[in-house]
């Protein structure tokens, strides 16, 4: 052969080679179909299998079932003037950042101007040595920090120099005198050696008020900087407003809070959008729906300390009302998840505003019996496990109908704007999500839609019963299961919601909104009889019809009274011990615990 002939291969070879290739293509492409076919049969045939199973329990996993039917325009919330351009966030796929457009620039209808960073000293604290001799009588007050009473003392010091306040449901700070009146007092520390900033911090109560479990994100009420080699300045949490300061600041918004009282004057509440695609739902526009509510429970708190009761129950009824745009009327559904929790996080405010009245002893009979009945209605267990409910079905829904360029957007790949490693990964997922079988979605909505429903076992919201023990078992089952990623699974990572953080924290919330209606209960008792009774049993019939049950177990809630004259009632919290009305170190901990001093 020559070089030639071996570099021009003739044409009968040439065919042979093409021949080959093609042979070798058609029997890989026959391989890729053959097995893009099993996997289809075999996904269906699981989902098929989940789906009949647990429909045969009762589960309702048709997607139609929850979509609300049309209201009357002159019915719906979202009709009402303005409501919609308020309340309307948009869908999850306009929220997606690979797809998100540029924000509209709308006018935020409760808006604040910035707040004072007011830094407001209410106890000035010089520490000597334990021996050195005062040259002055001049000390409001004089302790030994290595005595065990004297924390109490300054506990009570700071009361006294404070007067009548409140966290803000945003955090800082609410005083019933003007922040331009107070003027700290001097206290004297005798101590062996100067103690550190972080030990001299915890001298003073982080709030001096209460030991209750938290009802805002962040119950510090006092913080301690140093002002001297040898001087300290207890200063209130700031931002710092008197109530009549900040009851003007808001009151240009009392308008706009009376346009939604008069839409929530409309029994439904029904956003207009493509219910068919789970997707293209409209969601509320939770930011303003927070900024609302927090300004409103702030109102109301204010007005307790100015003592007008009547004026913070006006506040208060709306923080409650505000719920029922989470809901879908007329079927009383959450929509979403998020929206469920959402109402969750309101009715724990809720309950922290009321916790403000009962201290502080500003509400009155009426007051007391209206918001005991807002309380009966809330109910937040059923709603979290509907939601459960209805984000299965939608998230079955859309695997089965949506594209996958749009899946893509929905589960944000692509959107990374981090290192090249996540740049990377990100487009492997959107390779992998764009050419794999459906009958991986398929594996992955019937693993999904079983887990889902072996978690909701653990909430019996009937009977208003949670058990922890076992939420966390089935939890960190799934966790374990779900841990080996595959293609039967990597959609359930990405879409199950935190059952376990959602289900504990409507079980909290829950148990916030019934210790509040017993607390009402007792504090009609004390105004009619002139302390707590020694009983809860003795509030029965007159004060309140039926105690509520502690959610955690079924026993009844444990309450005793105090020596200073308040009580303590509490759950036996997530752990199921009751540790005595002792709170933990976190909510997995300790009891659930509504103190009154």
């Amino acid at each position: 052969m020559t070089p030639s002939s071996a570099s021009n291969p003739s044409p009968s070879r040439r065919w042979r080679l093409a021949r080959r290739l093609l042979v070798g293509v058609a029997v890989v492409a026959t391989l890729i179909a053959v097995s893009y076919t099993v996997e289809n049969w075999r996904g269906r045939r699981a989902w098929e299998t989940a789906r009949r199973a647990l429909e045969a329990k009762g589960e309702v996993l048709d997607w139609s079932a929850y979509i609300p039917r049309t209201v009357a325009d002159d019915q719906n919330f979202f009709k009402a003037p303005y409501m919609k351009d308020w309340f309307v966030k948009g869908s999850l796929l306009d929220l997606a950042p690979s797809s998100r457009p540029t924000p509209e620039h709308r006018p935020a209808p409760f808006a604040l101007p910035a707040r004072a960073e007011t830094n407001l000293a209410v106890v000035e604290v010089t520490v000597v040595p334990a021996n050195a001799a005062l040259e002055s009588p001049a000390a409001g007050m004089v302790l030994n920090f290595d005595e065990p009473s004297a924390r109490d003392q300054a506990a009570q010091l700071v009361r006294e120099t404070i007067g009548p306040c409140v966290i803000a449901a945003r955090g800082g700070t609410f005083v019933s005198q003007s922040p331009d009146q107070f003027k700290p007092v001097q206290l004297v520390l005798r101590a062996r050696a100067m103690p550190p900033l972080k030990e001299l911090a915890t001298f003073f109560p982080r709030n001096p008020f209460t030991n209750s479990e938290p009802f805002h994100s962040d119950t510090s009420l006092l913080e301690v900087a140093p002002a001297g080699s040898n001087v300290f300045r207890v200063c209130l949490k700031k931002p710092v407003y008197g109530a009549t300061d900040y009851l003007a600041l808001t009151e240009p918004l009392t308008s706009n809070f009376d346009l939604v009282r008069k839409a929530l004057e409309r029994p439904y509440a029904r956003i207009d959008c493509a219910y068919d695609e789970p997707y293209a739902i409209g969601i509320p526009d939770f930011i303003t729906m927070r900024t609302a509510v927090q300004i409103s429970a702030e109102r109301a708190q204010c007005y307790l300390l100015v003592g007008r009761p009547e004026a913070a129950w006006h506040e208060l009824s709306l923080v409650h009302d505000l719920c029922r745009i989470l809901m879908v009327k007329p079927s009383g559904k959450p929509i979403t998840l998020v929206g469920a929790m959402i109402d969750v996080a309101i009715a724990g405010l809720y309950a922290g505003i009321v916790e403000d009245g009962v201290r502080l002893h500003a509400w009155r009979e009426p007051q007391l019996l209206a918001i005991e009945q807002q309380l009966r209605e809330t109910e937040l267990l059923a709603p979290v496990v509907e939601a459960f409910r209805e984000e299965r079905a939608a998230t079955l829904r859309t695997f089965e109908i949506t594209r996958r360029g749009e899946l893509v957007k929905l589960f944000n790949f692509g959107a990374s704007r981090g290192t090249w490693r996540s740049r990377l990964n990100d487009a492997a997922a959107t390779v992998f999500l764009t050419a794999m079988p459906r009958g991986w979605f398929f594996q992955n909505m019937a693993l999904g839609a079983g887990v889902q429903q072996e978690l909701l076992g653990s909430v019996d919201s009937t009977n208003q019963l949670v058990r922890p023990s076992r939420a966390e078992r089935y939890y960190h089952e799934v966790q374990a299961r779900l841990k080996r990623r595959s293609p039967y699974n990597f959609l359930v990572v990405i879409s199950l919601p935190n059952f376990l953080r959602a289900v504990q924290t409507a079980a909290r919330n829950q148990t916030l909104v019934n210790q509040a209606g017993v607390a009402c209960a007792l504090e009609r008792y004390r105004l009619a009889r002139g302390q707590y009774p020694n009983t809860l049993d003795l509030l029965t019939p007159q004060f309140v019809e039926k105690l509520p049950h502690d959610l955690i177990g079924g026993r009844p809630l444990q309450y005793r009274r105090t020596s200073e004259g308040g009580y303590l009632l509490y759950s036996v919290g997530w752990d199921e011990k009751d540790d005595g009305g002792v709170l933990g170190n976190s909510r997995e901990e300790g009891d659930w615990v509504w103190q009154l001093r």
